[in-house]
């Protein structure tokens, strides 16, 4: 398996992961959803901001997010690869990327969705805190923060 930025010539068998998870993400329930967020791949892609975890030809995993906001906007494992260490190895590679003092963030389903517990207890695991409610795609969600130190306190 190996990690990197990944780029346009991605897109099909990255949107080939998403189409075998878009159930467990709100907002991509139809073809026109997928479509826009095939688009904002891309436009994540073209900003150095989309990384994958590939077998060969295979997307396995796929993760964007925004520099400028500091946030992870999306994470996906391709199911008969769950429990690998994928994720994390996809957030650690993020994390390469990011401004090294400023915190993360990322939003997942609330407390008590059962779509949303796996992702919560990982989130917890690599350090995240929970932080506030919130609200997307109509769907409630909870935001969770990683902190980071500042330089000096490292």
């Amino acid at each position: 398996m190996e990690l990197s930025l990944a780029s346009a010539q991605d897109i099909d068998t990255w949107m080939a992961l998403v189409e075998q998870v878009r159930d467990a993400f709100p907002g991509l329930e139809t073809s026109e959803a997928m479509a826009e967020h095939r688009a904002t791949v891309l436009d994540f892609m073209r900003n150095s901001a989309a990384v994958c975890a590939a077998d060969g030809e295979r997307i396995l995993g796929a993760l964007l997010f925004s520099k400028e906001n500091s946030m992870l906007c999306f994470l996906a494992v391709d199911p008969a690869c769950r429990r690998q260490h994928i994720a994390q190895k996809l957030v650690s590679f993020m994390l390469t990327q990011m401004e090294e003092e400023k915190d993360i963030t990322v939003t997942t389903y609330r407390e008590g969705d059962p779509n949303g517990a796996a992702a919560r207890a990982f989130y917890k695991h690599l350090g995240f805190s929970e932080g506030r409610l919130g609200e997307e795609f109509g769907c409630p969600v909870q935001e969770f923060v990683l902190k980071r130190p500042a330089a000096g306190q490292r």
